[in-house]
């Protein structure tokens, strides 16, 4: 009763945002813990449950085994591009679809959102032609070109602006002699940092643990979700080794854990921006 009056959350809300929680640090926890163990800890029946002391050491075996680093500045390449490439596009589409009008927008509209209910995987061969006639296969471009515009993006930037960014702001801008692109990057885009903050961490992501077209695409080139996959077949003998798998996934997530800490603070700022409009 107190909880209700005072409008605080109770035991059951905490109970419930609790296991969410730890179900979801759940695999990065287990990643780690099996990751500083070695091959022989790793397979024991029960599994360890806290963490070993052979982290650094099996990092070493992955930077021994495939070319770690140049696999990782592959992959940071590509998914840096494509973020930044889906921000901008998304942000310059989106604006459109919400503060201009004109004909066929609400068609067009429509048409975007109808794309994203069709599978990725169907565009895989169309996308394996098309890259090999232009002779792109095996290169980072074959991989980054097809995630640099979303239509994903698109619709999250739309929805975004259309209460971010007020009618009367825009039009007083025109009428102070503004063309739309200054408009555009005066008006829209700082009042949009929020949310180009999140379709930027979300596409980074995205992008960074993509496995399935890169696997297509490339063939001696290696991003790093191929680098790691090569460790289950470095491994002697008929057992992988998971302690070399988990420490290269381990070590993996690193960069994405420090993005989201360096967007954190634009993270929440649009998660509370999108609360207090909804």
């Amino acid at each position: 009763m107190s909880a209700r009056t005072s409008g605080r959350p109770g035991f059951l809300v905490y109970g419930l945002l609790a296991a969410f929680v730890i179900g979801s640090a759940l695999p990065l926890y287990w990643s780690f813990v099996i990751g500083s163990h070695t091959k022989g800890e790793a397979n024991d029946f029960p599994p360890p449950l806290v963490p070993g002391g052979h982290f650094l050491e099996n990092a070493r075996r992955v930077i021994d085994s495939v070319d770690f680093w140049q696999a990782m500045l592959n992959s940071l390449i590509v998914s840096t591009a494509c973020g930044v490439a889906v921000v901008f596009f998304s942000t310059l589409a989106g604006y459109a679809f919400a503060k201009l009008k004109f004909r066929g927008s609400n068609v067009l509209m429509g048409f975007v959102v109808m794309t994203m209910a069709v599978p990725t995987q169907l565009a895989i061969v169309p996308l394996f032609i098309l890259m090999r006639d232009y002779g792109l296969l095996d290169t980072l471009a074959a991989v980054a070109l097809p995630t640099l515009v979303t239509a994903f993006g698109v619709f999250f930037m739309r929805q975004y602006l259309v209460d971010a960014v007020p009618t009367e702001l825009i039009e007083a801008a025109r009428m102070d002699g503004c063309t739309m692109l200054r408009t555009f990057w005066t008006v829209a885009v700082p009042a949009a940092r929020p949310a180009m903050a999140i379709l930027f961490l979300f596409t980074f992501m995205q992008v960074w643990t993509d496995y399935m077209w890169p696997l297509v695409a490339l063939q001696e080139t290696e991003t790093l979700q191929i680098a790691l996959d090569r460790l289950a077949l470095t491994g002697q003998g008929q057992t992988t080794d998971y302690a070399l798998v988990l420490a290269g996934a381990g070590m993996s997530t690193i960069p994405l854990l420090l993005l989201f800490v360096l967007a954190g603070r634009q993270l929440v700022t649009g998660i509370m921006q999108g609360a207090v409009k909804g």
